[in-house]
């Protein structure tokens, strides 16, 4: 690598991208966000779109880390293990079109996520915001379980929590059983009345993320309201049985929690380490080092120093060499 060219680093999320462009061994930028989530349709996550988010910001970045160009670059995006053929496709040659970039490697957010929070060592890590997905390695092979989206499952996550909030709060407006008056009153708030929110959310492109906004309304409510105290404590039981399924059951392993789900704080947390504490007595709570976005810079270092040791895999971690043509 030249002295005058750095890594890019991205976290696309369901919340929108986050992007850092740095030097090897010389620190980065600071972040610069977009709060637009990447598009999906039928042909998946929309490489167009990122790329329409991220050039200017990437352009901007560069006299910022003090480079003239790039030559690696780590992508982790949410949903590229089932929804990422069109960017695995398309987004290495446009990054180097675009950016002279030679090494593109396409992360699932979920190893990004993993390596944020423990680096190159085995366990398993709840990556929980918007969406939910928990992924495990032994240091041989990842497994992953859940992440299939608010509609298939996220069971646990943001928009799961906020959801089943809203259900709660419908119940109540019609009179039927597993009503909330509480979170009837803050639903009313925070979107209106509730007869139209079935047409202020169905035609929305951005759900998840406007089912996950109600999240911190179900935790606010949880100190004084069983129902929503109910949900967090299901919540946090589909988040322990998902680090169970992809946790290594032999030797030594980690388990850590990352994701902005996380800030709601007590109300969900406590109940979740009672629910890990039973499910894995053999795995060792351990505080997350960094975030989604921190995996794809300690990975853009690794892949620029030559020494990354996490395990490859077509869906989940894939370095490519992109033609320029």
């Amino acid at each position: 690598m030249s002295l005058n060219e750095g890594f890019l680093a991205v976290d696309s999320g369901g919340s929108g991208l986050r992007v850092v462009v740095g030097v090897p061994g010389g620190g980065n930028t600071a972040p610069r966000e977009s709060r637009v989530p990447v598009r999906t349709g039928a042909r998946g996550i929309d490489p167009g779109h990122l790329m329409e988010q991220l050039t200017p910001m990437v352009r901007a970045l560069l006299p910022e880390a003090g480079v003239s160009g790039l030559d690696t670059a780590v992508v982790g995006a949410a949903g590229l293990a089932t929804l990422g053929d069109a960017l695995r496709a398309e987004l290495p040659g446009a990054l180097a079109r675009e950016f002279g970039v030679r090494t593109v490697a396409l992360v699932a957010d979920a190893v990004t996520a993993y390596t944020g929070a423990l680096g190159p060592r085995p366990g398993a890590v709840v990556a929980a915001g918007t969406g939910l997905i928990a992924i495990g390695t032994d240091l041989e092979s990842w497994r992953r379980a859940d992440g299939w989206g608010h509609l298939l499952g996220d069971c646990g996550s943001g928009a799961w929590i906020g959801r089943a909030g809203l259900e709660a709060a419908l119940r109540s407006h019609d009179g039927r059983s597993g009503g909330s008056a509480a979170l009837l009153a803050r639903a009313e708030e925070a979107f209106g009345p509730v007869r139209e929110l079935p047409g202020r959310l169905y035609p929305r492109t951005d759900r998840p993320a406007v089912l996950a906004s109600f999240a911190p309304q179900v935790a606010a409510c949880a100190g004084s309201d069983p129902v929503a105290e109910r949900i967090l404590r299901e919540a946090a039981r589909h988040m322990a049985d998902s680090a169970a399924a992809v946790c290594p059951a032999q030797g030594e392993a980690h388990v850590s929690l990352t994701g902005g789900l996380f800030r709601m704080g007590a109300a969900l947390v406590v109940p979740l380490e009672e629910e890990l504490k039973r499910r894995l007595p053999h795995a060792r709570r351990v505080t997350a080092a960094g975030g989604p976005l921190e995996g794809s810079v300690q990975i853009a270092t690794e892949l620029a120093h030559g020494s990354l040791t996490l395990p490859s895999d077509e869906s989940m971690l894939h370095v490519v060499t992109p033609k320029r043509g």
